[in-house]
């Protein structure tokens, strides 16, 4: 990509970490954690790499995304907002009683969203079988699907991945956000996913190990997943959890707890710093 495409990219993925923290704390509650970890990701998925129209959200032959890990909504409907498939404004509504934006997304409420998720290790699944659906009505479209790091510890998660290699979905690109923590701490104590990579491979997937808050290398990982046929393909992105955020960045305390007014101030002003500088670049 240019030196002026990861320039705003870079820009965009701090105005949907600002999207997350406005929202959850507007709604005190919600998951910021995953949701900045995922951010790079969100961005160059809705701004680079998803053949969408924010203007037919229900368009038919449009790629598909499924948030798997559906508890990290805020930052999914950051970038839906940013790209204009609904107002930046409404994620102050996030949570609250009769607004659209719930703590999971929901696919009939939400402009953009391509399935109803929360329940972990059902996204993925759907999502398999939207590409098989694709296969068999000869659309070109892609599906993606983002899991969480914990979310693969369930066997639901398994049984989706040994169905998309035995059904050959080469349109089917799963992402693991591998950013090491989980609502009670360290993945690798609670229930261990290691090796990821290997595993995944094992099930039948072409694989990708990439920082996932490197724009080249997301860009590298996408641009691979074309190329391959005959397999499904995953993206393995290594993250820190509540990216952007000093006092969030590593903290598994931060996976499902919304910021007080004074850490509120302080996240935006680090991200409005961050932002400046990067527009300055």
């Amino acid at each position: 990509m240019t030196a002026s495409e990861k320039k705003q990219l870079m820009a965009m993925a701090c105005k949907v970490r600002m999207g997350v923290i406005e929202g959850t704390h507007a709604a005190k509650a919600g998951h910021p954690g995953g949701s900045l970890s995922a951010a790079e990701l969100f961005t160059y998925l809705y701004f680079k790499e998803l053949n969408v129209d924010p203007k037919n959200p229900r368009w038919e032959d449009r790629d598909r995304f499924v948030l798997s890990k559906g508890h990290t909504a805020p930052g999914l409907y950051a970038a839906l907002a940013n790209r204009g498939f609904f107002p930046v404004e409404d994620l102050l509504t996030l949570r609250h009683i009769d607004s659209y934006l719930q703590g999971h997304p929901n696919m009939n409420t939400v402009p953009g969203v391509d399935m109803s998720t929360g329940s972990l290790g059902q996204g993925v699944s759907a999502a398999a079988g939207m590409a098989l659906a694709a296969k068999y009505q000869n659309k070109s479209c892609r599906v993606y699907t983002l899991l969480g790091d914990g979310e693969i510890q369930e066997g639901q998660v398994w049984e989706a991945m040994m169905f998309a290699a035995h059904y050959k979905l080469d349109n089917f690109c799963a992402v693991i956000d591998n950013n090491g923590l989980q609502i009670d701490g360290r993945v690798a104590d609670v229930m261990s996913p290691y090796p990821i990579p290997e595993k995944l491979r094992a099930f039948g997937f072409e694989v990708a190990e990439i920082d996932g808050h490197d724009f080249d290398q997301i860009e590298g990982a996408f641009k691979q997943a074309k190329t391959v046929k005959g397999k499904p393909f995953a993206i393995v992105m290594a993250t820190t959890k509540g990216k952007g955020v000093s006092y969030m960045e590593g903290q598994a305390g931060w996976h499902g707890k919304a910021p007080n007014d004074q850490e509120y101030e302080t996240a935006m002003a680090e991200l409005r710093a961050r932002l400046a500088e990067v527009e300055a670049m």
